[in-house]
């Protein structure tokens, strides 16, 4: 709203111009929304209050190199949306460090869904063939219960992508699985 765009601009300004409190007004107004943005993407509210805060010090540290005030608002909230995303990039290189958890969410899925050993493991190594970023999505959507939607904004990819992904991964199984006799 231009309203809101022109009171973020004048507090910009105003803290530009040593307005201590014209910054307190800015967190009242944006905290909150900070908080809602980074727990929609990381769900853990505790992970976004830090996400928030730290936010805020990146913001304070660079207010004084935006260019336009008017737009604090999509400039700061870009900087939670990156922070947001640089928490989620890290914890994935972490998980992926530990090569004895990195496939068994996948294994105890396909356990509840294959009775059969053989065929658990067949699924489990096609699983190992497909592309990373078709076996994250299939992880997302299958083992974690992730939404489409959900799984767009974490990967920062359209929701198109993700059906895409998530269709030509599922295609890719079945072919895989009807070319082996998995049933040896």
């Amino acid at each position: 709203m231009k309203i809101d765009r022109d009171i973020d601009g004048g507090l910009v300004k105003a803290y530009l111009a040593d307005d201590r409190k014209a910054l307190a007004v800015l967190v009242k107004r944006w905290h909150k929304s900070f908080c809602e943005k980074a727990y929609w993407l990381v769900k853990d509210a505790d992970v976004a209050k830090d996400i928030a805060q730290d936010s805020w010090r990146t913001i304070i540290d660079k207010i004084d190199r935006l260019n336009n005030p008017e737009s604090f608002g999509s400039w700061a909230m870009r900087i939670v949306y990156t922070k947001s995303l640089d928490w989620i990039n890290t914890k994935k290189r972490k998980e992926n460090h530990l090569n004895t958890y990195k496939y068994e969410q996948e294994l105890e899925s396909i356990e509840t869904v294959a009775e059969d050993e053989n065929l658990r493991q067949k699924l489990l190594s096609t699983l190992k063939t497909l592309p990373e970023h078709q076996q994250v999505v299939i992880k997302l959507f299958y083992v974690q219960d992730y939404s489409l939607k959900d799984i767009s904004g974490l990967l920062n990819i359209s929701v198109g992508t993700a059906k895409s992904r998530l269709f030509h991964a599922r295609e890719k199984l079945k072919l895989i699985l009807k070319n082996r006799n998995y049933e040896n």
